[in-house]
């Protein structure tokens, strides 16, 4: 249903973009949508929201039906209850969460693009729901379980968070407690979200305690549950079906790390991609590139 009162700040997004709340099960997911054409969800990524693709938003709804979610947790999204094995913030519910939000507002087949966090929900909800999915594209990632296998000194001195977010809790939540800023804005990703015209938003999620234990129980998840579904897909065989697009920032470490296109071949047979001139964020530090890279994509 849409919303009387629109949370703060959230009309850097179109303001003819319809706002809703919407009960997908366990959780109420909040949503923007607008635009016409081929639907088109976007997902955003970790420590953001829906915000994150503001500056491109309006762009691709000239071509799409933009569909722009906040992942159960984050922003203005519900923050479901813990479970002791994290499936509650799994990928696989975020997933299902994107499957019945696009029902719900009429698609049952849909393209997707996600950017961190959003692109592990992406990969993830291509693979449970294979029919749904027409085309994926991921933004500045390899799959979850990769991550893991492949850990080294460079991951652990790179992304030093995914194992700290993991710890029990409360270990993570007290410490970022003392700070939120400090812990999300400048002691990670070098400083750059201090950048982000959306800044002031994301400033107000992370120090919601609520959302910062939902982001401790995302990366909870994904050490453990969402890892060991990865498993049991590649010990299966399992491979995502529709084309996949892989786009990742030049100047951050995936391509440096790895060979981004070569990881991603053991999970879909139909793959392209490029790197972009960006950082780790690509929507916000290059929309330009960003848009026109999923255009080619996606309108096909």
């Amino acid at each position: 249903m849409p919303l009387t009162n629109d949370p703060p700040g959230i009309h850097d997004v179109p303001d003819e973009f319809t706002t809703a709340r919407v009960d997908v099960g366990d959780v109420e997911i909040f949503v923007r949508y607008g635009g016409s054409g081929r639907p088109l969800v976007l997902l955003h990524g970790y420590p953001e929201s829906h915000h994150l693709w503001a500056p491109i938003a309006e762009a691709l709804a000239s071509e799409f039906t933009v569909v722009l979610p906040d992942l159960r947790g984050y922003g203005e999204s519900g923050k479901p209850p813990s479970a002791d094995d994290h499936s509650t913030y799994s990928k696989r519910a975020m997933a299902g969460d994107v499957r019945n939000l696009m029902h719900h507002l009429g698609f049952d087949v849909f393209d997707v693009a996600g950017h961190d966090r959003g692109g592990r929900v992406g990969y993830r909800l291509a693979l449970d729901h294979p029919d749904a999915v027409r085309r994926l594209s991921v933004l500045d990632i390899v799959p979850t379980g990769e991550v893991w296998a492949r850990a080294d000194d460079r991951f652990a001195l790179g992304y030093w968070h995914w194992p700290f977010l993991a710890q029990p809790s409360p270990v993570p939540e007290t410490l970022i407690g003392r700070d939120p800023d400090w812990f999300f804005f400048d002691a990670q990703f070098g400083g750059i979200m201090r950048s982000f015209p959306a800044l002031a938003e994301y400033s107000r999620y992370v120090n919601d305690p609520e959302v910062v234990r939902a982001i401790c129980e995302d990366y909870r998840a994904g050490a453990t549950y969402d890892r060991a579904l990865d498993a049991a897909d590649r010990a299966a065989g399992r491979r995502i079906g529709c084309p996949v697009q892989v786009l990742w920032g030049a100047k951050g470490v995936i391509g440096k790390w790895y060979d981004p296109l070569a990881v991603w071949r053991d999970w879909a047979s139909d793959l392209t991609g490029e790197p972009l001139n960006s950082g780790h964020f690509l929507p916000e530090e290059n929309p330009a590139a960003t848009t026109s890279a999923l255009r080619r994509f996606h309108g096909d």
